[in-house]
């Protein structure tokens, strides 16, 4: 079973450490290598536990769909989680998928990315549509994120948002499973959503 994301408290008996509000980059290089995912926004520790098959199966396919072609056209970087990505306010955070144009790419250095992918993914998974729709669309925003995308397997929907000003997205733009998926960072490639869900032999959430 997934809970995402839980915010750890100073009395949480997996992770002790500061109170929360105070966590850094530093506290993040220094908590356990033991499979949960790890994310500091705004000074507050969260952890995500392990996703499911199909969950996975998304992020796969993204990296197949844009990533790859991305690579091999020489437009840009893609990577998936995990992976420390550093950013102002979001330090680190680690992303379903993200993409570094090739101009960019000194962004990557020191076995981290310190700063602002061009385009970031986050996959949802049950109970993290607060945490990917809420504290992390305002955490890359703030950011300067140009392009951030939610996928939601239960919808078999993408919401895609852009960045329109100073720490702010437009309304996402929600697309289903027989429109094309493309973004501004990646011209020329796109794919049906529907694409990211075909052929996985586990769907359950």
């Amino acid at each position: 079973m997934i809970t995402l994301p839980i915010q750890i408290t100073e009395t949480t008996q997996a992770v002790r450490g500061k109170r929360q509000g105070d966590w850094t980059a530093a506290d993040w290089e220094r908590l356990p290598d033991d499979g949960n995912r790890y994310e500091i926004i705004e000074g507050v520790l969260y952890v995500s536990t392990a996703p499911s098959y199909f969950h996975q199966w998304i992020v796969l396919a993204l990296y197949e769909q844009f990533g790859i072609p991305a690579r091999n056209a020489g437009l840009g970087y893609s990577m998936v989680a995990p992976i420390g990505v550093f950013m102002e306010g979001a330090a680190p955070v680690q992303p379903d998928f993200l993409l570094i144009r090739a101009e960019n790419a000194h962004i990557i250095r020191d076995r981290r990315i310190y700063g602002v992918p061009d385009l970031i993914i986050e996959v949802m998974s049950p109970g993290s549509a607060a945490y990917d729709e809420g504290v992390k669309l305002e955490a890359y925003a703030a950011a300067g994120v140009p392009e951030y995308a939610v996928v939601n397997p239960a919808e078999r929907s993408v919401t895609v948002y852009q960045l329109q000003g100073a720490g702010q997205f437009t309304e996402g733009h929600t697309l289903r499973e027989q429109e094309n998926l493309a973004f501004a960072a990646l011209p020329g490639l796109s794919t049906p959503v529907e694409s990211l869900y075909a052929g996985a032999p586990d769907t359950t959430l």
